[in-house]
């Protein structure tokens, strides 16, 4: 029992609700074209997670065969940190869930493009062969990606772009570019979880050699730079909702937004790094409830259209 709680743990649930909040939004935006299929949906979701705990796996394996995750750290104890698992037990997971994000990410592929669109679905399995690449070398091996302050990047572009456009292509199999306006939202509010993250650790991260760009800015100019992703992030999103026209109902997910500017404030206040910690959660959830409530807005808006 112990070790399924170590292994949970090490799959950092927490994470999980940010990471479909892309998937749920371009899903969302091709049901209310009429473009949506159930089993396209669950693929992507199911991928979509498994992708997020290999991430997470690769992490924990990184930060710890380096020595980053050590006592001076001061979020939550890691796997390998706390010899919970074993290195070799954490290459085998890596492994077996590299196995699996695969196998659920070529299906997806079948399913939604197949050979009938050989050249996308070639795109795709590069996407989904990068996708796992970079949820490794995020902090595995000498050019980790996430100890030269790329990560915040990467972020924006895999949870934000990859993943809006991604799933509406799925499911449609054309691209919409005004949906760089709600794919910047979810990956301009992605990268400010990592930021926090970032400022949270900086110090012991730059003992540890691990530069992020939090430790690149310096915590007065993160701190700015967090509040240009939190505040152009909201406003890419109205700026859609007012350029689609959708109904009122879709500024109901606007209450997502609310506890983010509260947030703002908290977040200008903080002095000692630990105080950050708390704020991730706060950022990822209210991205997720974001997600759900305009997704929601837009299912309910179709079907008053079709009555």
């Amino acid at each position: 029992m112990a070790k399924l709680k170590s292994w949970i743990s090490a799959s950092r649930l927490r994470t999980l609700p940010l990471s479909i909040s892309g998937t749920v939004v371009g899903s969302s935006y091709a049901y209310f074209l009429g473009y949506f299929d159930t089993i396209i949906f669950l693929l992507i979701i199911a991928t979509t997670l498994s992708f997020q705990i290999l991430s997470n796996l690769a992490n924990d394996y990184g930060d710890g065969i380096k020595g980053t995750d050590n006592h001076s750290r001061l979020g939550p104890k890691r796997a390998l940190q706390s010899g919970a698992i074993s290195p070799r037990q954490m290459r085998r997971a890596i492994v077996i869930n590299t196995l699996i994000s695969g196998g659920l990410a070529l299906s997806l592929i079948w399913i939604s493009l197949g050979k009938n669109q050989l050249l996308s679905s070639l795109l795709f399995i590069g996407l989904g062969g990068l996708s796992i690449y970079a949820a490794i070398t995020y902090t595995v091996g000498k050019s980790a990606y996430g100890y030269r302050a790329l990560g915040d990047l990467m972020v924006f572009l895999f949870f934000g772009l990859l993943s809006v456009f991604g799933t509406f292509y799925l499911f449609s199999k054309h691209i919409d570019w005004r949906l760089a306006l709600p794919a910047s939202t979810i990956g301009l509010l992605s990268a400010a979880v990592l930021n926090l993250n970032n400022m949270r650790d900086l110090d012991s991260d730059l003992r540890s050699n691990k530069l992020t760009l939090a430790g690149l800015l310096g915590i007065s100019k993160a701190k700015i730079y967090h509040f240009a992703l939190i505040l152009f992030a909201i406003t890419s999103m109205v700026l859609f909702q007012w350029i689609m026209q959708f109904s009122k109902l879709v500024m109901v997910s606007w209450i997502a937004f609310v506890p983010l500017l509260f947030h703002l404030k908290a977040v200008y206040n903080i002095k000692h790094p630990k105080h950050f910690d708390p704020h991730l959660k706060l950022v990822a959830l209210s991205t997720f409830v974001m997600s759900l409530l305009f997704a929601s807005a837009l299912v309910i808006e179709y079907h008053f259209q079709s009555i």
